[in-house]
């Protein structure tokens, strides 16, 4: 089975305006809402306990491998719902994390990474790729060392969007190691507004909210490009100059 569906007639130009419009829908809001409650991504960070701060990216890679496996046995079971249901389905258990502070939001943190994994599975479907493939699987994983909905570099997504990772090996196994580090420090920030005193449940629930929203938009403008690069068989390098131009205006 092929991993993704061809769609003829294709119109690049559209499908990067396209695009184009879910990259600007990814960010800016987060940050604003998280900058009001917790300071900027860097003094979040600095509210964790330094224990935590020195484990969160063992706790990132063991997240992710408990998001895949509970990912690809839940496809199976449930289909990929529409982006507002996953949206409404993080954001209640950022709140149910958020109640108890960080103990609960440490708990709460490979429930939440699966659900993003399979929101980002069910943007690639949408983009008409096949989420079972090995391809398509790593690529889903790779969506999450995006820069993260928090970051004030613009282009720092762009450069994500930029990189192709050379998998030799246990491939998974090495993708994960690569991805962890750059996803913990998101997801640290995440915790550290979940532990805001008074305002846990309303943080956790924000929080998730603004990751989903985020992580769903970048999936479809990471597999949009893959299917323009197919369709369209223009090089992925100029495909996202094409992005970044569009970007700027």
């Amino acid at each position: 089975m092929h991993d993704v569906v061809l769609v003829q007639g294709l119109d690049p130009e559209a499908e990067l305006d396209r695009l184009a419009g879910h990259y600007r829908d990814a960010g800016g809001a987060g940050v604003k809402f998280l900058n009001r409650l917790g300071g900027s991504a860097e003094s979040l960070l600095e509210q964790l306990p330094a224990p935590v701060r020195a484990g969160l990216t063992a706790a990132t890679e063991q997240a992710l491998w408990v998001a895949i496996r509970a990912a690809d046995g839940s496809r199976r079971a449930v289909p990929d719902q529409a982006p507002w249901v996953n949206t409404v389905f993080t954001t209640a258990m950022g709140a149910a994390g958020g109640m108890g502070g960080l103990s609960t939001a440490l708990i709460e943190l490979p429930a939440t990474t699966t659900m993003l994994l399979r929101a980002i599975q069910g943007a690639a479907a949408r983009e008409g790729f096949d989420p079972s493939t090995e391809s398509v699987k790593f690529d889903c994983i790779r969506v999450l060392s995006a820069a993260g909905p928090l970051s004030h570099d613009d282009g720092a997504d762009l450069g994500f969007f930029s990189v192709r990772l050379t998998l030799n090996g246990p491939a998974m196994q090495k993708l994960i190691a690569a991805v962890a580090p750059r996803l913990s420090m998101v997801l640290g920030q995440k915790l550290a507004a979940q532990t805001l005193p008074v305002l846990g449940a309303i943080a956790g629930g924000g929080t998730n909210y603004v990751y989903t929203r985020y992580y769903q938009q970048i999936a479809r403008v990471h597999f949009g490009l893959r299917r323009l690069e197919i369709d369209a068989e223009i090089p992925h390098e100029e495909l996202v100059r094409r992005l970044s131009r569009r970007m700027l205006r």
